[in-house]
């Protein structure tokens, strides 16, 4: 199946293709009210760790290291996808964030992570339950 998650800045106006809008950042965007942003939700559980943000953010860390970390505390925490994994199958999702610069942010990594998510979970939901011999009827046996 195929999903349709798209990245946009949370100071781009909302409209009406954007499906579910789910702000995916720990701090709130600076000058914005809630009712101005046509939020579905605000989801931080899967955003960066706060230490992790701000190594990022100072310089500290380069991209790569950042990029990998994140993935490890997104793989250790593998139910913090499940509420944005919901949004995805419903239709449109729109991850928003405040960075100036989506691709150097954690939004496209957390992208991935989702669909990565949802395929494991869609290839799971195609195999059987159980092996055909465990398919017979009780009765049969008797």
């Amino acid at each position: 199946m195929s999903y349709d998650i798209v990245l946009k800045r949370i100071y781009r106006p909302a409209a009406s293709e954007d499906g579910a809008r789910v702000l995916v950042d720990r701090l709130w965007p600076r000058g914005k009210r809630r009712e101005s942003l046509a939020l579905t939700d605000w989801y931080r559980d899967a955003s960066p760790s706060p230490a992790l943000r701000r190594q990022y953010h100072r310089q500290e860390i380069s991209f790569a290291v950042f990029a990998a970390r994140y993935r490890g505390e997104l793989r250790d925490d593998p139910d913090s996808l499940l509420p944005l994994m919901r949004h995805a199958r419903q239709g449109r999702l729109t991850l928003l964030s405040a960075a100036r610069e989506l691709d150097d942010s954690h939004l496209p990594l957390l992208r991935e992570a989702l669909l990565a998510a949802l395929h494991a979970e869609d290839t799971a939901d195609r195999e059987p339950a159980s092996s055909p011999c465990f398919g017979r009827r009780l009765d049969e046996e008797m």
